[in-house]
């Protein structure tokens, strides 16, 4: 037999999972997918905003491979901690696949980004996601205005829940907490800005047509920036995403349908580069921006020409990066750990029995349909090294090897107890499912003691 762990179970953690389960060059293969959270999906449970059920009904294919009899979910365990470094993780494996993601945001590097009010998105997507890590993260929503800092499906998603009433909101899974803040934000402008144009602007056409359809919600683009954009007037060289994209914002150029009476307006703003965050008293009072040119080379140069807009509240969305983990070679440049078509690589040469997949393995990018072959790969890769990979002995019970540890392994049964308990919270609140925000509340709900 043998035996794999998969740390992070996320789609790229689920996808390793599935590839190893259903291929048949290797009888036998049992994987553990370990997660430092209690509950399994990763970004499809915590990134996905709550008001997109069709995205978040993927659950429902990790799922699938989660409850198969060869493969076991362990979460609560988080490599790295109580002794559980990749040297242990191979004693008690006989190969390793590291599926952790990219889990710190980039940070804008302008003076005032340390301000109050000046947050990343991807904090405050884990707020309304009910992250047990955001528990308690409050946001400056009684702000009138925000800024969205990138033109990214990120972007997007919290430029929408900003602008989207909160009886929106209500059936879906948001925590309670979030909802009720939702509810009292005073934000009524909120701009989105990006240093490009609307040609290079890595939104899908979906989402960003899904803000023109928010109800009692004006969407504006300014023209004059538009025609700054040399794809703008003709697009025909561009990916079909970005023309889709250019035929949305040329609908709004013209200004908002409703002559401006709706109760919150979203901004398009592009060719602008955030050069200071702007501070009243500590607080983010308006950012100060650059407003730049295309260089004729695909890229975009300052014209030494500055505008402001008010904020009280400013979001960065302009990217991830991964993070080390100790005891793992780590690309710094790259925020990435070194692979050779997965394989770990420690000075230049392959580790045997160490494997990554996911953005720690090609960086943060593409969707989440992109782990699929990225994960097939580094299963291609594990499956040719697992002759000699399983001649090296290994515990005969990791879970009870865990356990010696420190750690205390939340198994399939108790995610199924958590499920049960966000259904009882969200019966007791008149709301369908509502997601438990917090550490304890989650590890008291995996041994089946009822929220209160």
């Amino acid at each position: 037999m043998l035996r794999v762990a998969v740390v992070g179970s996320g789609p790229s953690g689920v996808y390793t999972a599935q590839a190893l389960v259903q291929q048949d060059l290797v009888p036998g293969v049992r994987v553990d997918v370990l997660d430092r959270l209690p509950c399994p999906y990763g970004l499809v449970r915590y990134g996905v905003a709550p008001d997109h059920e069709k995205i978040k009904s993927l659950q429902g294919n990790l799922r699938t491979v989660l409850e198969d009899e060869r493969v076991g979910f362990l979460g609560n365990v988080e490599a790295g901690t109580r002794g559980l470094t990749p040297a242990r993780l191979l004693e008690l494996y006989h190969a390793v696949v590291y599926c952790v993601g990219a889990a710190r945001d980039r940070h804008l590097g302008v003076p005032g980004e340390e301000l109050v009010g000046s947050r990343s998105a991807t904090e405050f997507v884990s707020w309304y996601s009910a992250h047990p890590d955001a528990a308690g993260n409050g946001f400056a929503l009684g702000a009138r205005s925000a800024v969205v800092i990138g033109v990214g499906n990120v972007a997007v998603d919290v430029t929408r829940i900003l602008a989207r009433g909160p009886e929106e909101l209500r059936p879906t899974d948001v925590p309670q907490g979030a909802l009720a803040a939702l509810e009292r934000s005073g934000v009524r402008e909120v701009h989105m800005v990006g240093r490009r144009g609307p040609g290079q602007a890595r939104f899908t056409t979906k989402e960003l047509r899904e803000l023109g359809a928010l109800p009692g919600v004006s969407v504006s683009v300014d023209p004059a920036e538009l025609a700054l954009d040399p794809s703008f007037a003709d697009p025909s060289g561009l990916p079909a995403v970005n023309r889709r994209n250019l035929e949305v914002v040329r609908g709004w150029a013209a200004g908002p349908a409703d002559g401006g009476a709706a109760a919150r307006n979203i901004r398009l703003r592009f060719f602008l580069r955030p050069v200071e965050l702007l501070g009243e008293a500590g607080r983010v009072a308006g950012v100060r921006f650059e407003r730049t040119e295309p260089d004729g080379s695909g890229g975009v140069r300052g014209t030494g020409r500055y505008e402001e807009i008010e904020a009280q509240l400013v979001l960065r969305a302009v990217g991830y990066r991964g993070v080390p983990l100790a005891g793992l070679p780590f690309d710094e440049a790259r925020g990435t750990v070194p692979n050779l078509a997965g394989r770990v690589l420690r000075d230049g040469a392959p580790s045997p029995g160490e494997y990554v997949a996911g953005w720690i393995k090609r960086g943060p990018t593409g969707v989440i349909g992109t782990n699929r072959p990225c994960a097939k790969e580094t299963v291609a890769s594990l499956l040719e090294d697992a002759p000699e990979l399983a001649r090296r002995a290994v515990v005969a019970d990791p879970v009870a090897a865990l356990r010696e540890l420190g750690h205390e392994p939340v198994a399939w049964p108790g995610w199924l107890a958590i499920e049960r308990a966000e259904a009882e919270l969200g019966r007791s609140l008149g709301r369908p499912t509502v997601k438990i925000p917090d550490w304890d509340g989650l590890r008291e709900a995996a041994r089946g003691v009822s929220p209160s």
